[in-house]
């Protein structure tokens, strides 16, 4: 009955902080951008990151929202913000087209501030209540407005008037529920709210060539234009004695609200729908200071048409079966190393592995979002003060990969095809967390 009762009386300074953290993360969380495992970060959390993005049968934090709500009925009392500074270099090429239309373009943009926050409260032993906030993006690029000529003086890339690109942004807000069944399993469940944003410019030889579009005027230069839904992530997790723990997690598809003003551009009229994901992780208490987790996950890029369709597509851009992106379903192996040195250090070393989803037919497209790095090394380490918070950093390198294909541009203008184009990209992020 004590513990029951002292749990429920949340300190005003708790109160206060988590207000606190959440405002400030809220204010920045419309400048996120992450595009590793595709559009998807490669892990939710530093101490995550730092292991590579392993989390699901890991109970260190808070971010149980974004990874296994399960988790949160071991996480304790505990509130985490954290900053990343994340790094995309993006570069396309195309040759084979003859002077005008052959070239290389980087794009700018290459820093962005990429915030997350996470609460959990426990309210009894068993019961625990909390909230994760954090983003996905990637979809992020700003080419410069020069270097072409498609036949009609100065252009972009995608013979386009000024800068070329396009701007992706999801905010989740994941409110978390967890019960430990035994003592040893629990079970949790995450409401998903999404907003999210998205502009495209430099896009108007797609809106001005006629039948291109079902909506030309819904293609590009429209600003941001927003929408929003909502799904569900639940979870599982148990400890297996001393040695091991397991853990699953299942995010439904959440199908969003449209980009009315990009009606013109993404497949049913404007929707851009998040797709289902699922993983299982096991993590190996090897010793009392080293573990070791492995997850495994799936994500479901080819159920959502604006992403999934072919580049290809024998529609017009904007239709129910309008060209997409061509990215296909995507599996992301997560492997992480923790060792605690000390009561004082932990130190993380993590690699991570994704299926590129982008194929040499639909590279053209992919000029706008080249999600395509595979391989991740990430560290990391956490210092717990001496005041009990712990402060936690990590920093990730994705090795560049490069795709090439045919260019479907002469296609678009009315040419024989001919020529070819590659993207590619690496990234680097460094990032720091503080827990109270």
């Amino acid at each position: 009955m004590g513990i029951q009762r002292a749990a429920s009386l949340v300190p005003f300074r708790s109160i206060h902080r988590s207000r606190t953290a959440l405002c400030i993360a809220l204010l920045v969380a419309a400048t996120g951008v992450q595009a590793t495992d595709g559009y998807f970060s490669h892990g939710y959390g530093m101490k995550a990151k730092g292991r590579g993005g392993a989390s699901i049968a890991m109970t260190g934090d808070a971010f149980g929202g974004a990874n296994n709500p399960a988790t949160m009925a071991f996480a304790g009392d505990q509130i985490a913000l954290g900053l990343d500074a994340f790094s995309p270099r993006r570069e396309a090429t195309r040759s084979g087209l003859g002077p005008g239309l052959d070239g290389t373009s980087k794009s700018g943009s290459n820093w962005f501030p990429v915030p997350e926050f996470a609460w959990n409260r426990m309210l009894t032993e068993e019961l625990a209540l909390g909230v994760t906030l954090y983003g996905n993006g990637g979809m992020n690029t700003d080419y410069p407005g020069s270097g072409f000529n498609c036949g009609q003086g100065e252009s972009n890339m995608l013979c386009g008037m000024g800068s070329l690109g396009v701007d992706l942004t999801q905010l989740i807000v994941a409110p978390t529920v967890a019960y430990r069944i035994t003592p040893s399993q629990s079970i949790g469940v995450s409401p998903l709210l999404v907003y999210q944003q998205f502009e495209a410019t430099g896009l108007h030889a797609f809106a001005g060539t006629p039948g291109l579009s079902a909506a030309p005027d819904k293609v590009t230069n429209n600003g941001h234009d927003s929408s929003t839904g909502y799904g569900l992530r639940i979870g599982y997790y148990a400890a297996l004695g001393d040695a091991f723990s397991l853990g699953f997690s299942y995010a439904s598809k959440i199908r969003m609200s449209r980009f009315s003003d990009y009606a013109g551009l993404f497949a049913d009229r404007g929707r851009f729908d998040l797709p289902e994901n699922y993983g299982l992780g096991l993590a190996w208490h090897a010793a009392s200071d080293v573990t070791m987790a492995m997850d495994y996950v799936r994500i479901g890029y080819g159920s959502v048409s604006s992403i999934a369709n072919s580049s290809m597509a024998q529609a017009q851009l904007g239709s129910a079966n309008g060209p997409g992106f061509g990215w296909k379903d995507v599996d992301v192996w997560k492997l992480g190393l923790e060792w605690a040195s000390s009561p004082e250090w932990t130190w993380r070393i993590g690699y991570n592995h994704s299926d590129n989803p982008v194929g040499g037919s639909d590279v053209t497209f992919n000029i706008l979002a080249p999600g395509v790095v595979t391989d991740h090394l990430s560290l990391g380490f956490t210092r717990t003060l001496a005041s009990g918070g712990q402060l936690t950093m990590a920093y990730t390198h994705a090795f560049k990969n490069t795709v090439r294909g045919t260019s479907i541009l002469p296609a678009f203008m009315g040419m024989m095809p001919a020529g070819t184009e590659e993207i590619s990209m690496y990234q680097d992020s460094i990032g720091i967390q503080y827990q109270w």
